[in-house]
């Protein structure tokens, strides 16, 4: 079985859908976590609905504050063993349309953020001996997708380099991977016209949309010592829509 007792988590992205599964998932495993976002009233809920956690508010585009962060969150939990790094950012338009600052605002989030996250978060790991990074990617990062130029370009850059720090650290039991969610339930689907969500339905062998849950199953797996010879690979949570 599964347990996270005595160690400790930081969760990037905790308000949203996924964010909050990977909340709830981790405190039933046991887990010290603490979950990060940028609205003051969803965090004051997330806490609420899970009086174990910590919560801590922090914007992912200020990178001069990243490191600092980082020693916070690690000196608030007594050490950091696993970093999910689900915080995300889509600003969508077709290429000719797109402006420079949507491009650059993107990946500053989605791809930099992530890896200055994963940089500062991997050097106290190798204090330890032991860590996992956990890196949420997306489908469209694979099949790229109409409009969203910046965010697939973002979530490729992702899994790139995931895949150069999981052979930086392989031997230092640190295992960096990825999960590439596909169409999940959440509140951005919810707003989809109807039309457009059986569309993208058809596209699902399953014939449905995932849940958060799909993507905090699969987390709390790599992020187990059942998953420790798993490192620089994309598991992908998208009911047969994309097979690699």
């Amino acid at each position: 079985m599964i347990s996270f007792k005595n160690k400790n988590i930081l969760i990037t992205g905790a308000t949203g859908g996924i964010g909050n599964e990977l909340i709830k998932k981790f405190v039933s495993l046991e887990g010290n976590v603490i979950g990060t976002g940028t609205k003051t009233e969803k965090l004051d809920i997330l806490k609420k609905n899970y009086p174990s956690i910590k919560v801590k508010k922090f914007d992912m585009s200020e990178h001069g504050r990243i490191e600092e962060f980082v020693e916070n969150v690690n000196l608030e939990l007594g050490g950091i063993d696993i970093l999910i790094n689900n915080a995300g950012k889509n600003i969508d338009n077709l290429s000719l349309r797109m402006k420079d600052d949507d491009w650059k605002q993107v990946i500053d989030i989605n791809l930099t953020s992530t890896f200055l996250l994963a940089k500062y978060s991997i050097k106290k790991m190798l204090k330890k001996k032991f860590g996992r990074v956990v890196n949420i990617t997306s489908v469209v990062a694979h099949t790229g997708n109409l409009g969203q130029s910046n965010y697939a370009a973002s979530k490729a850059g992702i899994i790139g380099m995931s895949k150069s720090l999981a052979i930086e650290y392989a031997k230092k039991n640190i295992t960096v991977n990825c999960i590439s969610p596909g169409f999940i339930v959440s509140d951005m689907t919810m707003n989809i016209a109807e039309k457009v969500k059986l569309y993208l339905t058809s596209r699902i062998p399953m014939g449905k949309l995932g849940t958060g849950e799909d993507v905090s199953n699969c987390a709390a797996f790599l992020s187990s010592d059942q998953a420790s010879y798993i490192t620089g690979e994309t598991v992908h949570v998208n009911g047969g829509m994309y097979m690699s």
